[in-house]
This record gives structure tokens, C-alpha cells and sequence, in this order.
């Protein structure tokens, strides 16, 4: 009972952390869009964040462990192909909407991520079928739809149904990463786990950047530009994504993803201060139900993922 209370406790502390840091990515890939394409922006991107967490995975695989084969190499490659279309998806999706309205919109993959939990995961149909957790989630969306419809001068008719299409592309491929990445997880762990994935994902990204996008950017970016790409790499994507295959593997894939409504009210409100984008009291009462939506989800005791997760 200790060992499951102290999973849980880290579990929890990992995707609060995560959902802290995670308020942050549409605000970095917003202010990097000046500077940089999408597919050299994720690129670099992604190459630094495998590089910043490579000393910590060597030194895992060498303490032991499961080691690498074809199999686990294949799981983590399909884990990389979604994970690619979204970085791309909701960097394109910038273009078309600000960094605040993306963080919300982004939230429609919480619906798709329990859907896709039902199907892939038997052992989380249980969480799902709470009163809380179904609960917890409408009002969640509900309100992540409130900050999005009562923003002062964005309503849905302003946003190009391509920007629509594009930013649910991305929605859609964040859910199927959150599903897939946590078989993977559950075998080699959080660290080696996302190196395996980041370095896929840069070696995907790699042909394509030299295909449409331009490799040579950051010799023209300057250096604050690039300062900025390497903190968003490190915090966003070395740091944020191994804690959130912790709290993915601690308290499951469908709770993990409903409390990351909580990150549109931390980018709103960091958005309205670097960007000036201003909430309206409407907006302010969106986001409290958003809140409590969170809470809600977060009252279900996933012991019983918990277990499954741990003998996989």
C-alpha cells in the first residue's frame, strides 16, 4: 500500500510539473516562427532535447535494464511517426491562430485520447466509466471551449478552416502519441524510453527539414534565437516529456491527458503577458470551470492502472 500511495504521489507530481512546463511550448514555437520554418524549428528542436537527456539514457542502459531489440525499436518508431505530424501540425497551426487559442483548441485530444484508451488499453475502461472522470471532463472542455468562443476579438469564424483542419491534425496525433508511448515507457523507463523516441523523431524530421524546410537557419537566426530554441528544447521537450511518461506510467494514459486542461489557463495567462492577449471576465469564469473540471478527473484513484502498468 506504501509503494502504490508513493506511485501515485510521484505520478502526480510529475504531470503537475508537466502541465507547469507544458503552458509554455505554443508561446516558444509562436515567438520561434519569426525565426525559424516548422520543420527546422522541430528539428533542432527535438535534436537538442536528445542530446540533453543522451548522458542520462547511456547511463541507464549501462546500470541494466532491458536492452534494445527489433521489437522495442519498433514501438518506439511508431510512437516517433505521430509524434513528428503533431510537432509540425500545431507549429503550422501558429500561423493561424495565437499561442492562447491553440492551448485550448489543443485540448479536443483529451476526447480522443479516452477514446483511443477504450481500445487499446482494457485496463483503463474502468477509469473512463467514472462518474468523475466523464464529469470532470466535459466541464473541462466546456470551459477550454468558453476561453476559446469568449476571447476578445477571436471567434471560431475567424479561424481559416484549414488553421481548423491543421490544429486538429495535431490534436488527433498528440492523443495517438500519449496511447502508444506507454507500452514503451512501461518496458525501458521514462529516460531511455524518450531517448529512443527523440532521437526517431530527429531522424525523421531530418529529411524533411532538408526536403521543405532550411537547415542552415540557425546561422541566420542569431544568438538569442537560437538561446531561446535550446530552453524550450531542454524544458519542454527533454524534461516535460520524461515526466510525462512517469505520470503516464504511475496513473494512466486518460488521466494523464485530462488534467493537461489545465495548461491553456497557465499559456492565457503568460500569453496575455509577453503577447498581450487580454482575458475577458467571461473567459475568466471558462477558465474556473476548466479548473474544477481538472479536479474532478483528478479524483479517480487509477490503483488498479497503477498495478498493470507496473507488470507490463
Amino acid at each position: 500500500m506504501q509503494d502504490r500511495d508513493k506511485n501515485l504521489s510521484e505520478g502526480y507530481a510529475a504531470l503537475f510539473a508537466t502541465v507547469l512546463i507544458w503552458s509554455t511550448p505554443s508561446l516558444f514555437q509562436y515567438y520561434l516562427n519569426r525565426s525559424y520554418d516548422p520543420f527546422a524549428q522541430n528539428f533542432y528542436r527535438y535534436s537538442v532535447g536528445f542530446l540533453a537527456i543522451l548522458p542520462f539514457a547511456i547511463y541507464r542502459f549501462r546500470k541494466g535494464g532491458p536492452r534494445l531489440d527489433l521489437g522495442v525499436v519498433g514501438a518506439c518508431l511508431l510512437v516517433a511517426l505521430p509524434n513528428v505530424v503533431h510537432q509540425i501540425a500545431q507549429t503550422v497551426s501558429l500561423f493561424y491562430m495565437g499561442p492562447g487559442v491553440y492551448a485550448i483548441f489543443i485540448r479536443s485530444s483529451v476526447i480522443i485520447t479516452a477514446l483511443l484508451a477504450l481500445v487499446f488499453f482494457p485496463e483503463e475502461r474502468w477509469i473512463i466509466r467514472q462518474w468523475q472522470f466523464q464529469v470532470g471532463t466535459l466541464f473541462g472542455l466546456f470551459g477550454a471551449v468558453g476561453v476559446f468562443w469568449f476571447q476578445p476579438g477571436w471567434t471560431a469564424g475567424n479561424v481559416p478552416l484549414r488553421g481548423l483542419a491543421i490544429a486538429f491534425t495535431a490534436s488527433f496525433s498528440w492523443a495517438l502519441y500519449g496511447v502508444l508511448v506507454k507500452r514503451p515507457s512501461a518496458r525501458l523507463g521514462s529516460i531511455r524510453s524518450f531517448s529512443v523516441i527523440s532521437f526517431l523523431t530527429s531522424a525523421l524530421l531530418c529529411p524533411l527539414t532538408f526536403a521543405f524546410g532550411k537547415l542552415d537557419t540557425p546561422l541566420h537566426a542569431g544568438a538569442h534565437v537560437n538561446g531561446i530554441l535550446v530552453i524550450s528544447a531542454i524544458t519542454c521537450i527533454s524534461i516535460a516529456h520524461v515526466l510525462y511518461y512517469i505520470a503516464i506510467r504511475e496513473i494512466g494514459v486518460a488521466l494523464s491527458q485530462t488534467l493537461q486542461l489545465l495548461c491553456p489557463a497557465g499559456t492565457l495567462a503568460l500569453s496575455a503577458w509577453i503577447f498581450g492577449e487580454r482575458l475577458s471576465p467571461a473567459q475568466i469564469g471558462s477558465a474556473a470551470i476548466l479548473l474544477f473540471g481538472a479536479f474532478l478527473a483528478m479524483r479517480v484513484k487509477p490503483a488498479a492502472v497503477v498495478e498493470t502498468a507496473e507488470n507490463i
